[in-house]
């Protein structure tokens, strides 16, 4: 069987993996092809495009790389039909991938596609959704999103989250502050000033700096090594949690990825005028972390654009530990609400049978 795979962020490419993974498994004979990152290829996935060169923050960056991404879904058409490849899986990057999928089904509509994990329409608004419906299966990773596509008259497939089999919960208790600067560049940009800022003025705490990747570093102007009480690390995301007390994040993945895990976090954010205009005012959102979208309630502080800055950060992480125990409490809600049992492998047995499980 040959399956095309795209996604266009880090999450997603780590998403992808976990599935990958599960269903090379059940059938090592699969043959992955698409539009991914380190993770999938580490386990062998032919790589069509990369998707560092697919990373896009805020609007006005998705406007400029249009006319580029709609030459590359012709481009992944033609070579769908010329290998012949009978399934493909999408991952999120609803800006390209809604439009992927509409091409999908007028050029190749014999192709089954199954949209796992869609963008949040919940979220970025509900015209979306007529394109959505193009897709053969729906595959979600959280329980509201059951709900809320039923409204519609979707029927989605929803085993539970799959960061819940990755992650332990970690009752260990360290004694740093972990900060969280991103995986995109202008995330790392724009945020780690910020961080620094909290590093410099904040001496009799330590901190633990975690990047991605070696790469991401090319992004950073700073002499880290003048900062005594930094310290940076390579280590996985679980080893540095163990060592810490609580985080500063990110918006995005890695704040679902703390909850699980247990540690507290305040969420910060750097965007333009624009976007935060739209995410405010046009789309109406409450929350912008996947934490507090879960339970519906600021369980994580968020502080973006001009609230985020180095004394708003402080303020907010001092709140926190005086709360502590109440905020884990909150925090272990959110875990309770994504748990499944055979996660991933339900998932990916699920696109092996395909329409064959759907009849029976």
């Amino acid at each position: 069987m040959k399956i095309f795979v795209s996604t266009g962020e880090v999450s997603g490419d780590l998403h992808l993996s976990y599935l990958i993974k599960n269903m090379l498994e059940i059938d090592k004979n699969i043959e992955f092809y698409g539009v991914v990152g380190e993770h999938c290829k580490a386990l062998g996935v032919e790589s069509v495009f990369d998707i560092k060169e697919l990373a896009i923050m805020g609007f006005l960056e998705a406007l400029k790389k249009y006319s580029f991404l709609k030459k590359k879904a012709y481009e992944y058409i033609e070579f769908i039909r010329e290998k012949n490849i009978e399934k493909v899986i999408l991952v999120d990057y609803g800006g390209f991938n809604l439009e992927f999928l509409k091409l999908i089904k007028e050029m190749l509509p014999q192709v089954e596609v199954y949209y796992y994990i869609p963008p949040k329409l919940w979220i970025w608004g509900k015209r979306r959704i007529k394109k959505l419906r193009l897709a053969d299966h729906i595959m979600v990773i959280f329980p509201w999103e059951v709900e809320f596509y039923k409204k519609y008259g979707i029927d989605v497939v929803y085993y539970g989250n799959p960061f819940i089999e990755k992650y332990p919960l970690i009752e260990t208790e360290g004694d740093k502050i972990l900060l969280l600067p991103g995986s995109r560049k202008q995330e790392v940009t724009s945020l780690l000033p910020v961080m620094l800022d909290l590093v410099e003025n904040n001496k009799k705490e330590n901190f633990l700096l975690k990047l991605p990747d070696k790469k991401t570093f090319k992004w950073v102007s700073y002499d880290l090594t003048k900062y005594k009480n930094l310290e940076i690390s390579e280590e996985s995301l679980e080893e540095v949690v163990k060592k810490s007390k609580i985080a500063v994040a990110a918006s995005g993945t890695v704040t679902l990825e703390l909850a699980i895990m247990g540690l507290p976090a305040v969420v910060v954010y750097k965007v333009t005028l624009l976007n935060y205009l739209i995410g405010k005012y046009i789309l109406r959102l409450k929350y912008i972390s996947l934490p507090n979208l879960t339970e519906n309630k600021e369980v994580y502080p968020e502080l973006i654009g001009k609230d985020c800055n180095e004394k708003n950060i402080l303020l907010k992480i001092k709140y926190m530990l005086e709360n502590i125990s109440s905020i884990k409490n909150d925090i272990k809600e959110i875990r309770k609400k994504l748990y499944g049992k055979e996660i991933t492998k339900n998932y990916g047995d699920y696109i092996l049978k395909g329409n064959k499980y759907v009849q029976g």
